[in-house]
């Protein structure tokens, strides 16, 4: 054996993603909401000489909130999630997964309501459809890794990928993304991580994308105008009955206008007057019988 033939294998250089491959040989697969984060990961990416394929899902019938400010992954959004692409010249494909959104989140956010709790449908999605189905359309696509616009930062550590806070406190999206598995997180790239949301608008007007000045999305993507009543009602027919407030030594206090307008917890807008504070404390579902709403004062034990 000679001396070349015992010297160790030279380190690969890893790219801007922590990925031994030169970036032209590197296919990402961008998740584009239409919004300008993503838009500005993909087209950055882009610029950096990688294999870019955007990928846009479409979650729900968007006909009650096209064109409302502020919402996310509305048909205009699949619009301008296109004309990026277009733009940068890379790939661009929108995927019907209507049918899974609303068996793996709308259904959900419906029974964690009737069940007297708030739900988190973004932490649902992504624990579902995007970072289940979302990443295995990108394993099928050939990619090294998917990337998205979140706030948040993906650290190597001892044991592999770690989630860390996001460099922006303001812009922080660690919360919405606590139920991501050690799988997903060594698929996923975060590029924004460690940039202050400033620069990101800073980086878009810099890449001529024309959603540099969008507003960010700030509702449930489903739930036009905040009226979330009107999509539970839809989804569980009955959920806006009125029934009555129990308390939980068994009076009567009084009638409430529908189950969905309480979760456990809630001290205010009850709705009755009784010179205390009462406290939901739980719930029963809408039947066709009634539904009702259990409360206790502050100084009472707790119900089990």
């Amino acid at each position: 054996m000679t001396m070349l033939d015992a010297a160790p294998p030279k380190a690969r250089t890893l790219n801007s993603l922590g990925i031994a491959k030169p970036p032209s040989e590197t296919r990402v697969v961008a998740a584009m909401s239409g919004g300008v984060d993503s838009s500005v990961v993909a087209a950055m990416l882009k610029r950096e000489g990688y294999d870019v394929v955007g990928v846009t899902l479409q979650l729900y019938d968007h006909g009650a909130t096209v064109n409302k400010p502020g919402a996310c992954c509305a048909g205009q959004d699949i619009h301008d999630a296109r004309r990026v692409a277009d733009a940068c010249g890379f790939p661009h494909y929108v995927l019907d997964y209507e049918s899974r959104f609303r068996n793996a989140v709308m259904e959900d956010f419906a029974d964690t309501y009737l069940a007297g709790a708030t739900p988190i449908p973004c932490v649902r999605c992504n624990q579902t459809v995007k970072f289940k189905d979302l990443k295995r359309v990108a394993e099928d696509l050939g990619a090294d890794c998917l990337a998205t616009g979140h706030y948040v930062q993906r650290l190597e550590g001892a044991n592999g990928a770690e989630l860390h806070r996001a460099a922006d406190a303001s812009k922080d999206q660690t919360y919405f993304l606590f139920a991501t598995t050690r799988d997903q997180l060594n698929y996923l790239r975060f590029p924004l991580g460690g940039l202050p949301k400033s620069e990101t608008r800073a980086l878009a007007n810099e890449l001529g994308l024309r959603v540099a000045e969008k507003p960010d999305s700030q509702d449930i993507c489903f739930v036009p105008n905040g009226k979330y009543q009107d999509i539970v009602q839809k989804l569980r027919p009955g959920a806006i009955e009125p029934g009555e407030i129990v308390h939980v030594d068994g009076r009567v206090m009084g009638e409430h206008t529908g189950i969905i307008n309480f979760t456990v917890g809630q001290r205010r807008g009850l709705g009755i007057a009784t010179g205390e504070p009462l406290f939901v404390v739980s719930s029963t579902r809408p039947t066709s019988a009634s539904s009702s709403a259990r409360v206790k004062p502050s100084a009472s034990p707790a119900s089990r």
